[in-house]
């Protein structure tokens, strides 16, 4: 007989009594009930470190006979992985278009739009500013990106990305390095 599909309690039941029923042990039956709540949950959307957490926990209620792991044993969640599961993403998992105003086209200077920049800031936690016309890090970035590799305008003489964020970021010049005189 296939198993119910589903993630509801009374599916969760049927399936336990049917694999029983099959002459599988209970701890057995729990098992791949279990599993078969999971892919169903998986059908719905992403199982994460919560969700499996949540489903031994149930399991346990049930009488499952498995434990907890203590904070710090081997297998345990670690920091890390409840930082990673609470949403925090890294830098390259968030994605940015142009037509919805994230970013600009390079005919328009390149670069994030604040639209973009407070996207990428809710995602990863960062702290992106905006191009700065003096200062600091106006003179840090012109340096920094006028000594980067490549060419200025592309093969059908269009300004590159490179060129763009320079002409964004207001380096007339390419930027200066400070350096101390020598004395």
């Amino acid at each position: 007989m296939p198993l119910t599909q589903s993630k509801s309690k009374a599916a969760f039941s049927k399936n336990v009594a049917a694999e029983m029923h099959a002459g599988k042990p209970q701890k057995q039956a729990v098992a791949i009930a279990y599993s078969v709540k999971q892919s169903a949950k998986k059908e719905g959307g992403k199982v994460g470190l919560w969700d499996n957490i949540h489903a031994k926990r149930e399991r346990i209620a049930e009488g499952s006979g498995e434990r907890m792991r203590k904070p710090g044993a081997k297998g345990a969640p670690t920091k890390a992985d409840f930082k990673a599961s609470s949403g925090m993403k890294k830098g390259g998992d968030v994605k940015l278009s142009i037509k919805n105003g994230e970013k600009l086209p390079t005919s328009r200077g390149a670069g994030l739009t604040a639209k973009g920049r407070d996207k990428i800031n809710r995602a990863t936690g960062s702290n992106l500013k905006a191009p700065q016309k003096k200062g600091p890090r106006h003179d840090s970035f012109c340096a920094r990106m006028s000594g980067m590799p490549g060419p200025m305008k592309d093969d059908k003489g269009n300004p590159t990305r490179k060129a763009a964020s320079l002409q964004r970021w207001h380096c007339a010049t390419g930027g200066t390095i400070k350096t101390t005189p020598n004395w």
